[in-house]
């Protein structure tokens, strides 16, 4: 089995020269920023301060403009440009990484089918960090898959009309519970399925290091003049930032940068470690990775859904043979927010729900939980 990788490229187009090639040098940028000078950049990368220092150079002229303050004693510096440059960089790869991933993995299964005349099993799911740490450990275990990101509600549908064999989703726990699922249940009634348990994590508001403006609840967004950047419509996250709002009565109109989106979480933090909005809402993982500020508001639960076992295809076991394996729960336990301790455990919608069962939301008939053993490493 083989995977393919597609990546984004820069490249600077000037008018009677030839293209600029951009990936070193934007290599180079992060690491002056994270390493505070060139020197150390270069020993970070692996080159002579000499290239660096050249890379640099040929840069600045193909700009007009210098990417890096120098000064004698002090390190680097990235200018306004430089910084520009990194941001963007890091909203693109945030932006596109989910795109790209299943554009990836659909040449990738498309590949294996024309050699090996397999099926491989198919994953649609909520992108997510826990969810692109499942994708990486079912990678390394040579299954071969078909694992492609979409919205929760697109891959529940797709499960229903057996487009997939897993639909990955995200529910919030507590008040907010009904109101979350109430997009879901068309899906969810269709027929008898199984939940899987992936994570918990934390959501919440991500704003500028030190909260300048004083943010602590969506209520003050309509009283601060702060930029806000959403999440794209249909995703799990914005279903339940229009939920939140509603339940604290916030006036979206009043909302400065509403209808600005993003499509994940990363993308959210990126846009506001770059200064272009003051907050937004997301997982913890993404405002620690951007030295943003976080406030938790909400806890979810992240599942995968799939047919019943008699229903399934024989692939399916092996993926819940990774959901419980101590790789991947080492792997979602290192995310800030994340919390592996029921990753692999099998339930049905009423063991899952049972606080809102009561409420006669779904139709499906209980299926039984079955415990499935977990592997574990010796240690």
């Amino acid at each position: 089995m083989f995977r393919i990788i597609v990546r984004p490229e820069w490249a600077l187009k000037r008018r009677g020269n030839p293209d600029f090639p951009l990936p070193q040098v934007l290599r180079l940028v992060a690491a002056v920023y994270e390493g505070g000078s060139l020197s150390q950049a270069a020993r970070t990368l692996g080159i002579s301060y000499r290239h660096a220092w050249g890379l640099i150079r040929e840069a600045d002229q193909a700009f007009g403009s210098p990417l890096i303050h120098m000064e004698r004693g002090k390190g680097g510096q990235l200018t306004r440009l430089g910084e520009v440059l990194l941001w963007a960089d890091r909203r693109i790869a945030a932006r596109l990484s989910p795109s790209l991933d299943s554009l990836s993995s659909e040449l990738s299964a498309e590949m294996e089918r024309v050699l090996s005349h397999a099926s491989p099993v198919r994953i649609q799911a909520s992108h997510g960090f826990a969810v692109q740490t499942l994708r990486e450990a079912l990678a390394e275990s040579n299954l071969d898959f078909d694992f492609r990101f979409t919205s929760s509600v697109e891959a529940l549908a797709a499960l229903t009309h057996e487009e997939c064999d897993f639909a990955g989703f995200h529910i919030p726990e507590g008040e907010l519970q009904v109101a979350a699922l109430a997009p879901y249940l068309h899906s969810l009634n269709q027929r008898p399925l199984r939940l899987i348990n992936l994570a918990t994590r934390r959501q919440g508001i991500m704003i500028t290091k030190g909260n300048p403006l004083k943010i602590k609840s969506f209520k003050d967004l309509g009283k601060q003049e702060s930029r806000f950047v959403n999440r794209q419509p249909g995703s799990g996250t914005r279903l339940l930032i229009d939920t939140l709002m509603e339940r604290d009565r916030v006036n979206r109109d009043k909302v400065p940068g509403y209808d600005i989106w993003e499509y994940t979480h990363a993308a959210v933090a990126a846009y506001i470690a770059s200064g272009m909005a003051d907050v937004g809402f997301g997982v913890e993982t993404a405002a620690r990775q951007f030295n943003l500020d976080f406030i938790p508001l909400v806890r979810e639960r992240y599942f995968f859904a799939c047919l019943p076992e008699a229903e399934s295809p024989p692939s399916v076991s092996k993926v819940l043979e990774v959901l419980c394996g101590t790789e991947l729960r080492n792997g979602i336990d290192q995310l800030a927010g994340y919390d592996s301790s029921h990753c692999g455990e099998v339930m049905g919608l009423q063991e899952a729900f049972h606080d809102t069962w009561k409420l006669e939301l779904f139709k499906s008939k209980p299926i039984p939980k079955k415990k499935i053993s977990r592997t574990r490493s010796s240690q």
